[in-house]
């Protein structure tokens, strides 16, 4: 960089002598343009022009640009030079577009379906069918014809369910009917399980220039630290979150004893004289409509609390339109952006520090318990859950009984 600062100082001695005000103008635009961002200062520096004239300059040349180019004399005469490989092989343009479609369509008899498809294999085909051409001549041809590299796009949710606007207004009645009685409703769900270690976490954040924090190249689970499994319950009404931080297994025991560690030390004290709990959660999971040990779990919980516990599933498929999802766990993820989570302490703490402007507080607690994966419920212990199923959709929405009322 020096070097070339040295060079076009001596260039503007050497000419400046032989240019006008106008032509040296013009010449620093042109000096600015060639070196890219920060040019017109450099030069100003270097030179003495004012940025302002040097500015002036480079409107100038812009503008000139495609007069310039007009009137530069053509090299050779028209229909001059060699001729493009389309005007030599008027059927290439068609065999390209046939090879190309064919893969894209699903032509099981493309001999492409099932490689990818470069501009190096399709220039290898061509030449196997007659039509020699280098795999530029391909790429030039592809961007001549509208097509680009394209990655996929998630657009389809697959095929819904029938009744998955009549679920969803159904929530949003029981929702209602809950807060208006005064009732608590939560959100529920598990969040994406996380490395304990210092591993790469996707995001950035403030940090001195030239020194990123440096973390493992490898995601390989650390045996020391193991992982962490955040649970976390939503309170819709007063947009407080609790999560229990397990270390062991996501499971329904595990679910259901978060709910229950959210009653003790948030949910009674906001709600005394509460009768009833709603709870909306996934589908699937650990906390799943077709799981036995789930709603074996929240009979025990039931029993121990009086409360009668009621349950809204979203169909399958829409697990993003819980409200667990964009308004908690999202402002979790964007808490922790760019830091490894290198300890239990650390995510407990990035948690449990999680607000945002609308008032969201989240506490956060470690649960070191662990939970036997794999538990079956027999059909004797189920039958002895005092579970109410609703008209619409009892497989989705039911209501667990305290065993100890009538």
């Amino acid at each position: 960089m020096v070097a070339m600062s040295g060079k076009l100082r001596r260039r503007f001695v050497r000419l400046s002598a032989m240019m006008n005000e106008k032509l040296r103008r013009h010449w620093a635009a042109c000096e600015a343009l060639a070196m890219g961002r920060g040019g017109i200062s450099a030069v100003s520096r270097l030179t003495g022009i004012s940025r302002p004239t040097i500015r002036r300059g480079v409107a100038e040349v812009r503008a000139q640009m495609p007069t310039l180019a007009a009137e530069i004399e053509r090299v050779r005469r028209p229909g001059g030079g060699r001729r493009s490989c389309t005007q030599t092989d008027p059927t290439l343009e068609k065999a390209l577009r046939d090879l190309v479609e064919s893969t894209t369509r699903g032509d099981p008899s493309s001999p492409l379906l099932w490689t990818s498809k470069s501009t190096r294999k399709l220039a290898m085909e061509l030449a196997h069918r007659g039509h020699p051409v280098s795999h530029m001549t391909v790429a030039r041809m592809l961007v001549a014809m509208d097509y680009s590299l394209q990655a996929n796009r998630k657009t389809r949710e697959g095929s819904e369910h029938p009744d998955r606007d009549a679920q969803f207004e159904h929530i949003n009645a029981a929702v209602r009917t809950f807060q208006r009685r005064g009732q608590p409703v939560v959100s529920v769900d598990t969040k994406k399980r996380e490395l304990l270690g210092d591993f790469k976490n996707s995001g950035r954040e403030w940090r001195p220039q030239g020194s990123p924090q440096e973390v493992r190249v490898h995601d390989f689970r650390d045996p020391q630290l193991g992982i962490a499994i955040p649970y976390g319950v939503y309170d819709l009404a007063r947009n407080e979150g609790w999560v229990s931080v397990g270390i062991d297994h996501d499971t329904a025991e595990f679910a259901v004893e978060s709910i229950r560690r959210w009653w003790r030390r948030m949910g009674r004290r906001a709600y005394p004289k509460a009768k009833e709990l709603l709870i909306t959660a996934d589908a699937g999971g650990s906390n799943g409509s077709r799981r036995r040990l789930w709603k074996l779990r929240l009979q025990t919980l039931a029993d121990d609390l009086g409360l009668r516990i009621s349950v809204c599933h979203f169909p399958p498929g829409t697990s993003k339109w819980n409200k667990i999802e964009h308004r908690m766990f999202c402002h979790i993820t964007e808490n922790w952006r760019g830091r490894p989570l290198t300890s239990r302490a650390v995510i407990v703490n990035l948690i449990g520090h999680t607000t945002t402007r609308q008032g969201l507080r989240v506490r956060a607690e470690l649960d070191e318990n662990s939970y036997e994966h794999g538990i079956k419920v027999s059909d004797t212990e189920f039958a002895a859950i005092r579970i109410r199923q609703d008209k619409f959709h009892g497989d989705w929405n039911y209501t667990i009984l305290p065993r100890s009322n009538s």
